[in-house]
């Protein structure tokens, strides 16, 4: 699970981009992290993962501390960015192992999960090219199969969908399915409302870094006229004014 307690942080100037947000995605479920450009979401994920440190409050991942614990939070997360740009140089496989290496994954383990992975997202033939070789949707696959390697409990995916094609996307919300329905934690954050509305467990929405409302679609449908969709209850919420 993935607790946010009284979390801030700004970026200079007296606007925040987080607001005081407090938020708990618990294991076993699908959690959709919903909002408008600008609203939040990546510096949201960005401090769940360490990258950033909120100005003020907590937060912990199964328990853990990311602040006091970093390293011991980090092995519990795989965690996929909003962009797949990086260590293009290195060759697919190169890049798999190196993501092995940092998170021991061992040697015989590591083996037979790179290939079930390369099967399953279908890159077994591209493995031994550069990741500069490949397209947006390829290297997307690419950095999933790395976050995914050590076999986190808690997944943060931040846009996971963007370029991917559709039996991909498939293939990804299948596994997300998979993976919270053994108790896991898939916490993500997405601009395809329909997506969202489909496989997800439970929703929160965030506007001008202040959280909105959370809650599973029929907790967040009393507030509004019935048979609503998401898209309609989120135009809603993130109106201005």
């Amino acid at each position: 699970m993935i607790e946010l307690i009284n979390v801030s942080k700004s970026y200079g100037g007296t606007t925040k981009a987080v607001d005081n947000l407090n938020l708990t995605v618990p294991a076993g479920e699908i959690f959709g992290f919903l909002g408008p450009n600008g609203a939040g979401k990546t510096t949201t994920l960005k401090m769940v993962t360490g990258i950033l440190r909120p100005d003020r409050g907590t937060i912990r991942i199964n328990h853990v501390d990311i602040e006091k614990e970093p390293l011991q939070a980090k092995r519990e997360f795989g965690f996929v960015p909003d962009s797949p740009d990086m260590f293009l140089r290195l060759k697919g496989l190169e890049y798999l192992n190196f993501m092995g290496d940092i998170y021991r994954v061992p040697g015989p383990e590591r083996k037979e999960r790179i290939s079930a992975l390369a099967e399953r997202f279908g890159l077994r033939e591209v493995l031994l090219d550069q990741i500069q070789s490949y397209s947006h949707g390829m290297r997307q696959k690419i950095i999933l199969m790395g976050a995914l390697l050590h076999e986190p409990a808690v997944w943060i995916l931040d846009e996971p969908l963007t370029g991917l094609d559709p039996r991909s996307a498939y293939i990804l919300k299948e596994m997300m399915r998979e993976h919270a329905d053994k108790g896991n934690t898939v916490f993500f954050s997405t601009h395809v409302l329909e997506v969202a509305e489909k496989i997800c467990d439970r929703v929160a929405i965030i506007n001008k870094g202040k959280l909105i409302i959370q809650g599973t679609l029929d907790q967040i449908r009393e507030h509004f006229k019935e048979n609503e969709s998401l898209e309609q209850m989120f135009l809603e919420l993130t109106e201005d004014g």
